[in-house]
């Protein structure tokens, strides 16, 4: 119990690293909070920041995901403490403690945590992103197509337990988190890959 808690805090506390602002700071660009769609992540940064920063932010966000994963998994800890801590880890990116609890949407973060709980799940949600993305050159589109599919790969994998309801409320803070797109879906005006928004 002890384990599985020190994990716990520890996936919060290394998702609340927002790795958006600390590459915007050390690259002296803007607050990603007060710029673009105002949101700490890597397509907003690649929107004024460009490829490198955004590169580095995804790397950065996809690792706080992964690796306390995996350090729970290394030292031993059951799949209710594996799955507590990548839930974890994503509330620490939407909700940080070092920033006033105002984070980022967790996509990447997200795909971190589901790969270090199962990487078939997490394989086969990235190639629905992919596809999505060349398809459509949505990145909100192409996340929350990859989210939805994400808890049918799940179940079709076998995973199932703690590890299946933690996939579904990720998925439903990742719809949340992604309301604003989808009214800029609905009316269309939703921006492409790459493009800037006013």
């Amino acid at each position: 119990m002890l384990t599985n808690l020190l994990f716990v805090v520890l996936g919060y506390l290394a998702g609340s690293i927002s790795t958006a602002i600390l590459v915007c700071r050390a690259m002296g660009l803007p607050d990603p909070r007060s710029e673009g769609s105002r949101n700490p992540g890597a397509t907003n940064v690649l929107r004024f920041g460009g490829k490198k920063a955004a590169a580095i932010t995804l790397v950065g966000d996809f690792a706080k995901g992964l690796l306390p994963v995996l350090l729970a998994r290394l030292a031993g800890v059951e799949d209710t403490g594996l799955a507590l801590t990548a839930l974890a880890a994503f509330l620490g990116h939407l909700y940080p403690v070092f920033f006033g609890f105002e984070g980022g949407k967790g996509v990447a973060t997200a795909f971190g945590a589901i790969l270090g709980l199962s990487s078939l799940v997490a394989l086969a949600a990235f190639a629905t992103w992919l596809f999505m993305a060349f398809v459509v050159r949505i990145s909100s589109l192409s996340a929350l197509t990859a989210a939805a599919l994400t808890p049918l790969f799940a179940w079709g994998f076998g995973v199932s337990g703690i590890s299946l309801t933690v996939l579904l409320v990720m998925v439903a803070l990742l719809v949340w988190r992604h309301r604003s797109n989808i009214h800029h879906l609905l009316a269309g005006t939703e921006d492409k890959i790459g493009t800037d928004r006013p």
